[in-house]
């Protein structure tokens, strides 16, 4: 009884999001989005607990490798007192990562973020549950043994791993899944950074290939969730804290912006080819991927001996050059060494996340620039000013993600005066980097592997088009009566390439009794066992309707197998109004193309007097 209750509601409720999807209005979303928002919740819930996980294992590794300790405690491997034997704790990490990628899951390689998109464009949305284990596991030995990354990223693909597998119990589209996925991955950087808004945009320029509320809704639920938990497991507030800035920066320094905006993409660009280039030097080496890690990790502990701040995650040293207070030498190194080993390190394929060593490298420029506006008398602007324009900066170049970049820097310190400084410095570098460089350093290794990812969002122009604005209404009806004499006289009055396909059969009336096909009718006529044209006359198939989008028709299309429709009066089923085929899509194409592309000047500027003067 229960069962056959479930399965009639299970109908209705498939029947009214049908019914809505072909009706028109501003969005599709249909009352699916409300499971899926209680399900995200829960989800939100367990990366947050994903995530206090995973920032415990760090310590506890950082605390066994470095100072032979039991301690879950966060801190710095800098402080270490091993000496030169600090060279091999990296190369021991790395060493563990390759046997567990080789003898556990392939998937744990790399900084998680593609990894979580090529889940979504090649599995189904689908996540192995053993990755859920593996990935913390071996992004915690990485960065505990002194690798030089962040959390966030092993975070990202752990929460949506767990968002995937919640998601595989239920009875869930494709569609559905990959929104389940997003939104867990969404809450583990929403718990990691107490950033749940910016959390929400990087999924959405980045994971979910789409600005639905279908989608976002759930997404934004299981953000806010992990922000709000992280409060009593974590703690709350800004996670680098920053004296207020000054309200407004004044037309020079805004203007000093776009140069601090310029420099971060040339660094943007040059970490990305550094990373790459590592990647393809590794591909050379004849030997197996599983030796590239520690290979990987050896040059991590040599640059860890000339610069210690250049091990673990580096929370402490982001804060201490957002507060201004950071030495000249430290500030080269983290340009110098910091990038150096992070680009080899990701490129030979070790485990671990991106957001902070950008945020690191992102802050060293802008303290390294701080100097040299001051010396130009840029002053008045508060400590750790350009640190933090540099860091959002970094962000919008090198993910290509300026909305994530500037509201994730705000979101860190809480700091909304910064907000056009970083409007301005975070999408110079963006337009750099997307003029120089044709992926970014996230989609570069997912196209690697032979899918075409777009990052460009626009409405499609058949979602805004009607069925009434390309459907033809020149068109050769036939009539119930009709002799074989007058089949033959059609069929030679529509023939070519553009003729018709698809004929009306109408009653004395004039209302539709249904269709034939051309091919129908041309066998019929051949056969000469046609007698009357209502014989081989079917109803029409998913007739169209005026005031349809043409992407319902596409889709419609998609889903029958037919290329061309019948258009009828919504109200009167009879009443015979046009024809809509692929044809008609296609030249709604065309105009969007058109527009698109063609140029030419609609104002003109007239000189009278000039004019006069020539006569």
């Amino acid at each position: 009884m229960i069962r056959k209750l479930y399965r009639r509601a299970l109908d209705t409720w498939e029947h009214q999001e049908l019914a809505r999807e072909q009706s028109l209005g501003d969005f599709t979303t249909t009352y699916r989005v409300v499971p899926l928002s209680l399900l995200a919740v829960v989800i939100g819930c367990i990366a947050t607990g994903v995530a206090w996980m995973l920032l415990r294992l760090i310590g506890f590794f950082t605390n066994l490798f470095y100072y032979h300790r039991i301690s879950t405690q966060m801190l710095s491997p800098a402080e270490n007192h091993l000496g030169p034997w600090a060279i091999l704790v990296p190369v021991l990490g790395a060493l563990v990562i390759g046997l567990m990628a080789r003898f556990g899951s392939d998937r744990i390689r790399g900084h998680g973020i593609p990894e979580a998109i090529e889940s979504i464009l090649i599995n189904g949305s689908r996540v192995e549950p053993k990755l859920a284990i593996l990935k913390p596991l071996s992004s915690a030995i990485s960065i505990g043994s002194g690798g030089p990354f962040g959390a966030e990223g092993p975070i990202i693909m752990t929460g949506g791993a767990f968002g995937s597998m919640i998601a595989q119990f239920f009875h869930l589209t494709s569609v559905e899944r990959k929104t389940l996925l997003v939104a867990g991955a969404a809450a583990g950087m929403s718990a990691t950074f107490n950033a749940p808004l910016a959390a929400v945009l990087l999924a959405v320029e980045l994971l979910l290939f789409e600005w639905k509320p279908r989608s976002v809704i759930p997404v934004a639920l299981a953000s806010a969730t992990a922000a709000a938990a992280r409060f009593y497991i974590l703690g709350g507030g800004a996670l680098f804290p920053v004296p207020p800035h000054i309200a407004f920066a004044g037309g020079t320094a805004l203007a000093a912006c776009l140069l601090a905006g310029l420099a971060a993409g040339i660094l943007s660009a040059l970490l990305t080819a550094a990373v790459y280039l590592a990647e393809d030097s590794f591909q050379h080496l004849p030997i197996h991927w599983m030796w590239w890690p520690p290979i990987g990790g050896l040059v991590v502990g040599l640059g860890g001996l000339i610069f210690p701040q250049a091990l673990g995650v580096g929370y402490d040293t982001i804060g201490a050059l957002l507060q201004g207070d950071v030495p000249r030498n430290i500030i080269l190194g983290i340009l110098l060494v910091k990038s150096v080993i992070w680009a080899v390190s990701l490129g030979s394929g070790t485990s671990g996340g991106v957001l902070a060593p950008l945020l690191m490298m992102g802050g060293a420029l802008g303290g390294l620039e701080a100097g040299w506006f001051q010396h130009i008398g840029i002053t008045g602007l508060g400590v750790g000013f350009w640190p933090l324009v540099s860091l959002g900066a970094i962000l919008g170049g090198t993910m290509r993600s300026p909305f994530t970049g500037i509201l994730f820097a705000i979101e860190l310190t809480h700091d909304l005066n910064m907000l056009l400084p970083l409007v301005i410095a975070a999408f110079t570098a963006h337009a750099f980097t997307v003029l120089t460089l044709r992926r970014s350093i996230l989609t570069e290794k997912v196209s690697r592997r032979g899918f075409h990812l777009s990052r460009e969002y626009a409405v499609d122009p058949l979602e805004t088009l009607l069925v009434q604005d390309v459907m033809r209404t020149r068109l050769i009806a036939l009539s119930s009566t009709n002799s074989i004499d007058d089949i033959r006289s059609a069929l030679k009055q529509s023939h070519g390439p553009q003729g018709q396909q698809l004929y009306p059969v109408l009653d004395a009336n004039g209302s539709l009794l249904g269709c034939v096909t051309r091919g129908e009718l041309s066998r019929a006529a051949e056969s000469g066992k046609f007698r009357s044209v209502t014989e081989i006359t079917k109803p029409p198939e998913a007739p169209a309707h005026p005031d349809e989008s043409l992407r319902a028709i596409v889709y419609r299309m998609a889903g029958s197998g037919s290329t061309r429709f019948l258009v009828t009066d919504r109200e009167v089923k009879s009443k015979l109004l046009g024809l809509v085929s692929l044809e008609d899509l296609l030249r709604a194409r065309t105009r969007a193309l058109h527009e698109e592309r063609t140029r030419e000047r609609v104002l003109r500027i007239r000189i009278p007097f000039a004019e006069q003067s020539l006569k």
